[in-house]
């Protein structure tokens, strides 16, 4: 596939208020510089891995820029644009993290409560001594990165949970898996007594005003939810699967990501059960090397080398068990901190990162599933330049 570039466009959002700016006249201070940033750093990084459409969003101290850029259907030469729905892969992790850590400031359930006490059928099984928060932190005793095979309903879920056995002590190593946080996210969900992706819109998307975001995508916005593509250049998209919508399943805009994010970077407007669900999320409950571990979201020290987030973001760390220094007390919410998550799918790679701080947050979004490092470095790029830090 040839480099495919079509028409970029700017938007620029001021409260509810959404306003389409042709061209590059931009509004905010030193924005021609954001301009030149953006644009250098993510045409050399789709030519570089051969992606066929990407969208960006960057809130400045409060002020919003969107970047698109190539298509997101190749047959088609459908463009990129604001309203483009992307599949985010684990990005949705932040999203389920926060309907748990809703399900606990609502009095539902407590993070050290067992797992199997919010699912009978668990009882005399592993998940007595497992709870939600080692669920919530991929520490339950090395739960895989994905179910066997021959898991594909929720009768033979439940019943592998029941037969499974933790390979090291609960809490004792951390091992990414989407059974684990699938689970986290099911558990929260029985906890409040209603399906998961009911209470999703519910409880977080609505009040937040993500109207474009989306665990099955209606009709009426088929047309605007792009392709993912395979290495061989194949426009796939992300199969249904047992707890997808808890670990992976969400679709959505980098507008209703960023819009997300700036609710992380200051909550002060918003429900006080829904701001202490987010601060619970960015607690630190266990470190493994520069790394903090919260609920969903994974932070570092600010400022922070690009060599430590590569490392966070490794291989290593997603496919092997790594053991952990368990944070006791938590540590709480910090200002000086970049918060982070990596999101995959096959045909999709996203990036979510802020600096609460530095009042700067990006979301990156890719139909292609390119390398977490590179999505890092660019990121890092930009932020490095906009912050002036080394």
């Amino acid at each position: 596939m040839g480099k495919i570039l079509a028409a970029k466009t700017r938007v620029i959002m001021t409260g509810s208020l959404l306003l389409s700016c042709p061209g590059w006249a931009l509004a905010a201070p030193h924005s021609e510089d954001v301009e030149a940033l953006v644009n250098s750093t993510i045409e050399s990084l789709m030519a570089e891995h051969d992606i066929p459409g990407m969208t960006v969003a960057l809130s400045i101290d409060g002020q919003q820029h969107y970047f698109n850029y190539g298509v997101a259907d190749l047959e088609a030469q459908t463009p990129v644009t604001e309203e483009t729905l992307f599949e985010l892969g684990s990005v949705s992790k932040i999203f389920t993290a926060t309907l748990a850590a809703h399900a606990q400031s609502s009095d539902a359930l407590s993070l050290s409560d067992p797992a199997s006490r919010h699912l009978p059928t668990l009882e005399g099984s592993a998940f007595d001594d497992i709870t939600l928060l080692e669920l919530g932190t991929y520490t339950a005793g090395e739960l895989p990165l994905q179910f066997p095979e021959e898991v594909q309903s929720e009768e033979s879920m439940v019943d592998y949970y029941r037969q499974w056995q933790p390979k090291s002590a609960p809490g004792s190593h951390r091992l990414y898996s989407n059974p684990s946080i699938g689970l986290f996210g099911y558990l929260a969900a029985q906890s409040l007594g209603k399906p998961f992706n009911t209470l999703m819109e519910e409880r977080i998307l609505t009040p937040l005003g993500l109207d474009h975001s989306y665990y099955q995508v209606p009709d009426d916005q088929m047309a605007s939810y792009a392709y993912g593509y395979s290495k061989e250049d194949e426009p796939i998209r992300v199969n249904p699967g047992v707890l997808d919508a808890q670990a992976y399943g969400l679709k959505s805009t980098a507008a209703d990501v960023l819009t997300f994010v700036e609710a992380n970077m200051d909550s002060a407007e918003l429900d006080e059960s829904l701001s202490q669900a987010m601060e619970t999320t960015r607690t630190g409950y266990l470190e493994v090397g520069d790394m903090t571990q919260g609920l969903g979201w994974e932070s570092y020290a600010y400022p922070v080398a690009l060599d430590a987030l590569e490392q966070g973001n490794s291989l290593e760390m997603i496919l092997e068990a790594n053991p952990v220094n368990r944070l006791s007390p938590p540590l709480p919410p910090r200002q000086e901190a970049l918060y982070n998550k990596t999101g995959s799918t096959n045909g999709f790679g996203g990036y979510v990162a802020f600096v609460p701080s530095e009042q700067i947050g990006i979301v990156m979004l890719a139909n292609r599933n390119y390398p977490n490092q590179a999505r890092i470095e660019a990121a890092h790029h930009i932020f490095t330049a906009l912050t002036d830090e080394p």
